[in-house]
């Protein structure tokens, strides 16, 4: 099995940021982006207008490569604009405290839009409010932060969770039309992400009796951690000697527990996730001796922030605002189709995610080291 030693690390590195309630990014430094000052916006995108800006992105935990390679997307998106003058990451390093004096500073030193992936939920909204009182183009994304839309921030851009369940939901059916157990595993209790995607599985599921939810509900509460995951899951195999199919919103935590079902002379069930690189080799190693082992993703949503950086810089430059104001993930994968097939570089790191639209799986890479 390819990289075993590595799975658990790689992945553990990359839940506790997300159970940070995902919060991370790039390096912590400021650059250039934009090219020449006042350049021609001719070729530029719509959402590109005429007037100079500064641009902040101020993640509240820098501390996995999903964070890295989401930063790292906002400046590339953030150069198709020769408006953009420069591009600053700054990193909140999981203090509340700090994240909130860095929105402050960001205004303080004249920036012109901030861009705001939390990892203190509410707690930054007033200092959110404040930068927009002042005249900053201020979009949190991703991660709730309460408030309002045009009171507290320009824009909250999330991430349509709702859809990602029924995307979940429709793929289920197809595969278990006579029905199916269904074992969801989501993050902390109460996490929006977990309760909105549940919305939408039930949406498609809820009203065919043949379709059942086994485990706690809304959700089994993993924390996004492999090792809580592995836990939880060992438990439902011992409790339920039936489970047709696993939902995850964090499939990459899956890979060290999977093995749990082999052990029970078990085959692993059919999966519907999100990408990375782990899962989609370890898919392609073990899916031969399991026969129930189909897989489906979605997209894991490292390019959601190109969506915020341009609805912060059309607002920042007088551009075209985009109509389009949650990220939609898709199918990334799926075993079942000719059209999506698993994909897996065993070269590369665990800890990269091939949906990315931004970045290839060797420029990730080499940005997360």
């Amino acid at each position: 099995m390819k990289n075993t030693r590595k799975l658990l690390a790689g992945a553990a590195t990359l839940a506790a940021g997300l159970l940070a309630l995902t919060a991370c990014s790039s390096g912590g430094g400021g650059g250039d982006a934009g090219g020449d000052s006042g350049g021609s916006t001719a070729d530029a995108p719509a959402w590109c207008g005429p007037d100079e800006a500064s641009v902040a992105f101020l993640d509240g935990y820098i501390v996995n490569g999903w964070r890295k390679i989401a930063a790292e997307t906002g400046k590339i998106e953030a150069e198709k604009c020769p408006s953009v003058t420069s591009w600053e990451t700054i990193d909140g390093q999981g203090d509340t405290q700090k994240a909130i004096s860095d929105i402050n500073g960001a205004v303080a030193t004249g920036a012109s839009a901030i861009i705001v992936h939390t990892a203190s939920g509410e707690a930054v909204l007033p200092a959110l409010r404040a930068a927009h009182q002042a005249g900053v183009v201020t979009v949190p994304y991703r991660d709730g932060v309460g408030g309002a839309d045009g009171e507290d921030y320009d824009i909250w851009i999330g991430s349509d969770y709702v859809n990602d369940g029924r995307t979940f939901g429709n793929w289920i059916t197809e595969q278990f039309p006579d029905g199916a157990k269904i074992l969801f595993l989501s993050g902390p209790a109460g996490t929006t992400q977990g309760l909105d995607e549940k919305q939408g599985l039930d949406e498609v599921l809820g009203g065919d009796s043949k379709y059942e939810f086994i485990g706690e509900q809304p959700f089994e509460i993993t924390d996004w951690d492999p090792a809580k995951t592995q836990q939880v899951l060992t438990a439902a195999i011992a409790k339920h000697p039936q489970i047709d199919v696993i939902v995850s919103d964090y499939g990459p935590s899956l890979v060290g527990a999977l093995p749990e079902f082999e052990k029970a002379g078990r085959s692993i069930p059919a999966l519907a996730a999100s990408d990375g690189n782990v899962l989609g080799c370890f898919w392609t190693e073990h899916q031969a001796d399991n026969p129930d082992f189909k897989l489906m993703t979605i997209k894991t949503g490292t390019d959601n922030i190109a969506l915020a950086v341009q609805h912060a810089v059309a607002r920042a430059t007088g551009g075209e605002v985009p109509e389009e104001t949650a990220y939609q993930s898709g199918i990334f994968e799926d075993s079942t189709s000719e059209d999506a097939p698993v994909q897996c570089e065993p070269e590369l790191p665990d800890d990269i995610y091939l949906s990315s639209a931004a970045l290839t799986g060797e420029e990730q890479a080499a940005l997360i080291g």
